[in-house]
């Protein structure tokens, strides 16, 4: 007799099933608060010049505020102060016509950028004047937990980098270790509700990261209250090397790993893009999160009336075509293109869900942790490549959109080769799954 017939004989959905929901929840609710913690702790706040070099302790020192930046710092085609550059000497004529175009001799910021601290009290980039957003996102996505709290002392921007960069081996075990366990434990009837809620715990924290962030806006108490340790014990007689030694083993990890990659990479492009409507960041942020509950919750009854494949395969579709969409939208409709934003991010966060529990159904349960490891490293590949993705705008503006459009549709050809899992005994030894085929 398999276990899920013992399962179901002997009620596979009672208080220690319950028990193992209740612990993974609390155990995976603070994974968002890192993974989406350099959308706030690396912000690139409104900057410019120090001018304080400029001051002659004559006429530039009796002028306002305003007035002296006028003197001081060129501006842009878009009518905005410079953030990187300064005149040479203070140019006072401007003050008699502001739309004056002078053509001042002007150096780089000579003596560091002067920050608004009016939405963040302080980010990495204004305490250590790393200008940009290169450096934070490459390093702060390969993020995690048990340097976390190491990380909030940190006294230069190269130990920061590094204890995050530790930080994330961390954390990826959490997920890993809570969905298979929780999948395992249940019988078939209550799998999907597992994965379900399993998924929930990430959008219940996502919710709560929005309104920490807006209230703690000192980046050093952010990751200091974004903090869990979590401990994972394995004892397993399989290894790595079981998920390519036979032909169909090998074709389910080459295509769930390109699929977790895929899901991964645009999930976080969109997640991490959060800067580039001209909205609020905190009001981004918190809608993304929002959206994720309706979606994901749809998520229930789509796993079992339509299947886990369908679902996939639908729900990176849609992701695909709002990627695709916002290309067309122009830039200056900030509203119109955060809307069909948010639905790309709600059903990307439907393929995320889904792809947990549709993974774990489809390895047997020798490698399953071993397969959802690998999975997830993939998936942290994923995630990783995404702020490269971002990068490309310097490129073309609107191709990060179009690379991230293009990898739903393919993580959608991917899924559309797996096999239905929906109402299946998971499979128990390798030879399960060759003999399937």
């Amino acid at each position: 007799m398999k276990f899920e017939n013992i399962l179901a004989e002997i009620n596979g959905f009672g208080r220690f099933q319950v028990m193992i929901i209740v612990i993974n929840f609390i155990g995976r609710f603070t994974l968002p608060c890192h993974f989406m913690l350099s959308n706030f702790i690396a912000a690139v706040p409104a900057h410019h010049c120090d001018i304080s070099s400029l001051d002659d302790g004559g006429v530039f020192m009796n002028l306002s505020h305003a007035e002296r930046l006028v003197v001081s710092i060129p501006v842009q085609q878009d009518g905005t102060p410079s953030s990187c550059s300064m005149f040479t000497e203070p140019q006072y004529h401007l003050l008699l016509n502001f739309s004056d175009i002078t053509d001042a001799p002007t150096v780089p910021c000579q003596n560091g950028w002067v920050y608004d601290n009016t939405t963040f009290k302080s980010t990495l980039t204004s305490e250590w004047t790393w200008y940009g957003r290169r450096i934070m996102l490459l390093v702060s996505y390969v993020s995690g937990m048990l340097f976390a709290i190491a990380s909030a002392f940190s006294t230069t921007y190269v130990m920061f980098a590094v204890l995050r960069f530790f930080t994330g081996f961390c954390i990826t075990g959490i997920v890993i270790v809570s969905q298979v366990l929780s999948v395992e434990w249940v019988d078939i009837e209550h799998r999907k509700v597992v994965g379900v809620i399993d998924s929930l715990s990430w959008t219940v924290g996502n919710i709560g990261f929005a309104a920490i962030a807006y209230f703690v806006n000192d980046w050093r108490w952010l990751i200091t209250l974004a903090t869990i340790i979590v401990t994972d014990k394995r004892d397993r007689s399989y290894s790595y090397l079981d998920l390519v030694r036979t032909p169909e083993m090998r074709k389910l990890a080459l295509r769930t790993g390109l699929l977790w990659y895929c899901i991964a990479n645009a999930y976080y492009g969109i997640s991490l893009n959060i800067a580039s409507f001209g909205l609020s960041l905190y009001l981004t942020q918190l809608t993304y999160a929002l959206i994720e509950l309706p979606c994901k919750l749809s998520n229930y009854y789509l796993l079992d009336r339509v299947g886990r494949r369908s679902t996939e395969v639908g729900a990176l579709l849609v992701t695909g075509a709002c990627l695709g969409i916002n290309i067309l939208i122009p830039k200056d409709m900030s509203v119109a293109r955060t809307v069909v934003a948010i639905i790309g991010k709600g059903f990307s966060s439907v393929s995320f869900a889904t792809v947990v529990l549709y993974s774990s159904e489809l390895y047997p349960t020798v490698v399953r942790q071993n397969g959802m490891g690998y999975n997830s490293f993939m998936g942290r590949f994923g995630v990783a490549v995404a702020p490269l993705i971002l990068l490309l705008d310097e490129v073309w503006k609107d191709l990060p959109q179009a690379v991230l459009c293009c990898t739903a549709f393919l993580g959608a050809m991917v899924a559309r080769t797996l096999a239905e899992t929906r109402n299946r005994c998971l499979p128990e030894t390798i030879e399960d799954v060759e003999q399937k085929q």
